[in-house]
């Protein structure tokens, strides 16, 4: 990506957030990649970034561990086993061992399931392999401390068997030569002690001529010599030979290991540069947990339409301090690619249209950014600002001529892939001739169709936003009641500087603000006037859709509840009415049971008693409640001949039937949800729910009715 000028990523403080992203890194790799981050216009390269991020941010988020442990710095050893003839240390084969085992549990991580799961993740590793000869060769010739084993080869096994032996030797030997020089009490404090590699005894310096040997040294007192004493003096020649021997021998061994390994050195840089990958995106998880960064979508054409977005270090420093931050909502796309923000000073014009410009940095280098999912974002070639103060004293040029020189590389190199930014266009000039250059600098920008924000003070430039096709206007909110600045962005109309209501909050005399208002063109005055009357309305209008929303939401809610507690009680009465219908049914069959059971009784009773009469008697007892049920059922029967029923509701007067005994009276009084209804000369109290309406019949269906039943 383009940028102009070559300040523009430190104006815009992108610096700032790489310094952030490198203190998330553990490894000289991934601090070297943050380094060099650059920002790249092709969509594949950014999307894949993005999602690699986004991948691992999800794994912390769940806290799902990771095998990226390696941090090691082993450049060294690397750029070792590319030189014919280098030997490394077992040390540094170590360093290369727990990196391949750190790789090995990479592969393990990514099994058939997270391959797809974490495709962005997997592809850092898509064009490599494990190689497990790496580990199996540094495991034969080392064991877990970096020494040499024993049984590397047979030579250096059997060095080491002489070496063990002699050392044994040479200790019996020189142990009883210290017990002899003790008891002549020839021997110092220090009785024993290293030289050269070779073992000496610790004397008194007047007894030196005493004890036969080689004298090595003596103490910085002079009070004390050290000598290898006679009868030792073929056993260290021994052993320092053998030491030597297996020097030697371990050099050998460890330079054809190298030689060995050497041969994979390709495949372990390849390794190391994984390593340093992964270290890298995991920063970049580890910073968008800081700053709530997100994957918003990506957009191949040039457009912004920012939801709920956040400047990035305004964002923590606001975090770190408990105070909230207001989010930015912006659009920019091929219908209004330029947006001129006014409004009165120290309103966040300037944080608004960095916010815009670090989010659209950071996003083109493959960082997460705070804003929200839904937002679209597309990749632009080249990006321009103009921020600030830019006089230059080697050119000698003054604040407005550096402004118009910039403006000039703006308009003869902007096109639709270009995003600028300019801060107070036309300043630093006299009001109207500066406002007539931002005007036609303003027009040759949206002629080629260049994306960008604009923040001004000029009301000509307020105006012409509504008459040039590709211009739009926005307003930094202001509470006028409180005079204080909202820090919120409103995009569609201009907005007043609030030049008086400013003067007023700091408490300038009243006087001197009227003779300034008088100074000021009537025109002018009322146009701010009005746009501020135009932002006091706005922001009414504003906070009653925000109570209707709530109001709304709230309406919703209690709908839901409703429905909820409607479905609920509706899902209750069907089990209540199964419930019951099982429960007669239980019963029904209970009471068979129990008949059964009763008349298998009597007829027992009957084949074992003279008295039959009796157990008739029983019987008639036993079934009597049989015989009431047909005489029900015969009843009602009866008043079905009678009377019919009538689909209507039951009003006072009506001839009604008891659903529950069949019996047909006039319905007289209702009482709420009870009625009382005429039987002959008796009244009756029943559920109005426990009523139907009917009707006599006509005699002719009564009498076809009754031939039937007979």
């Amino acid at each position: 990506m383009k940028y102009f000028p070559g300040s523009a990523l430190a104006q815009l403080e992108f610096d700032k957030v790489q310094l952030l992203l490198s203190e998330h890194c553990r490894t000289e790799l991934g601090k070297q990649m943050v380094a060099e981050l650059r920002l790249h216009t092709h969509l594949d390269y950014v999307k894949s970034a993005l999602q690699q991020a986004h991948e691992y941010k999800q794994l912390l988020l769940i806290q799902e561990y990771f095998p990226n442990d390696f941090i090691l710095n082993i450049k060294g050893e690397l750029r070792l086993l590319g030189i014919q003839g280098a030997t490394l240390s077992g040390e540094q084969f170590l360093s290369i061992r727990r990196m391949v085992e750190s790789m090995e549990g990479i592969f393990r991580f990514f099994d058939a399931e997270r391959r797809i799961q974490y495709a962005g993740l997997a592809e850092v590793i898509a064009d490599t392999y494990y190689e497990k000869k790496i580990v199996q060769l540094i495991d034969e010739v080392l064991d877990e401390s970096g020494q040499v084993r024993d049984n590397a080869t047979p030579e250096l096994s059997k060095i080491r068997m002489n070496l063990y032996r002699k050392r044994n030797e040479l200790r019996r030997a020189f142990d009883r030569v210290l017990q002899k020089l003790a008891k002549q009490g020839y021997l110092a404090d220090i009785e024993e002690a290293f030289l050269s590699g070779r073992r000496v005894v610790a004397i008194f310096a007047e007894q030196k001529r005493m004890v036969k040997g080689i004298l090595h040294g003596e103490s910085d007192t002079r009070k004390t010599v050290f000598v290898e004493p006679e009868e030792t003096i073929e056993l260290n020649n021994e052993v320092f030979s053998l030491e030597r021997e297996e020097g030697r021998e371990v050099q050998r061994i460890l330079k054809t290991l190298t030689s060995q390994v050497a041969r994979f050195k390709d495949l372990l840089e390849h390794y190391y540069q994984i390593s340093g990958t992964y270290d890298f995106i995991r920063a970049k998880a580890k910073l968008a947990l800081d700053l709530n960064g997100n994957y918003p979508m990506l957009e191949q054409h040039p457009q912004i339409h920012l939801v709920e977005a956040y400047h990035p270090l305004l964002y923590l420093y606001n975090k770190r301090n408990q105070k909230p931050t207001i989010p930015v909502n912006l659009t920019l796309n091929k219908d209004g690619h330029i947006l001129v923000i006014s409004g009165p000073n120290a309103g966040g014009k300037t944080v608004t249209m960095k916010t815009v410009g670090l989010i659209q940095l950071m996003l083109q280098a493959g960082l997460l950014v705070p804003v929200h999912p839904t937002s679209q974002i597309g990749i632009f070639k080249q990006l321009m600002i103009h921020i600030g103060d830019t006089q230059s004293l080697e050119f000698e040029l003054s604040t407005y001529s550096s402004h118009l020189k910039n403006m000039k590389y703006f308009m003869e190199n902007a096109n639709g892939k270009t995003l600028f930014f300019i801060d107070e266009l036309g300043s630093g000039s006299d009001p109207n001739l500066g406002g007539a250059f931002a005007e036609v600098i303003m027009e040759e920008l949206a002629r080629k169709h260049a994306f960008g924000i604009v923040t001004t003070h000029y009301l000509n430039l307020k105006i012409m936003a509504n008459k040039v096709k590709g211009i739009i206007n926005g307003a930094m909110g202001f509470d006028e009641e409180n005079l204080a600045p909202m820090y919120r962005l409103i995009v569609g109309k201009p907005g007043s500087s609030y030049t008086f209501s400013i003067a007023q909050r700091i408490g300038l005399h009243p006087g001197l603000i009227q003779r300034a208002k008088k100074l000021v063109d009537d025109g002018h005055f009322k146009l701010d006037k009005l746009l501020n009357k135009a932002e006091q309305d706005l922001q009414k209008v504003e906070s009653k859709e925000r109570e209707l929303q709530k109001l709304m939401k709230e309406n919703e809610k209690l709908k839901r509840e409703f429905e909820y507690l409607s479905d609920k009680e509706r899902k209750h009465q069907q089990v209540t009415f199964l419930k019951l219908q099982n429960k007669i049914k239980e019963d029904e069959i209970h009471y068979l049971k129990d008949m059964e059971r009763k008349m298998k009784q009597l007829i027992i009773e009957w084949k074992r008693t003279d008295d039959k009469q009796k157990v008739i008697k029983q019987a008639e007892n036993l079934l009597f409640k049989k015989k009431e049920k047909i005489i029900n059922e015969k009843f009602e029967k009866k008043v079905q001949d009678k009377f019919v029923e009538v689909s209507k509701e039951c009003n006072v007067g009506d001839l009604v039937k008891i659903k529950s005994n069949n019996q047909v009276g006039k319905l007289i009084e209702i009482r709420d949800k009870r009625a009382i209804v005429q039987l002959g000369n008796f009244p009756m109290n029943v559920q109005i729910n426990d009523l139907v309406a009917v009707k006599e019949r006509p005699k002719e269906e009564s009498v076809k009715g009754k031939r039937k039943v007979t």
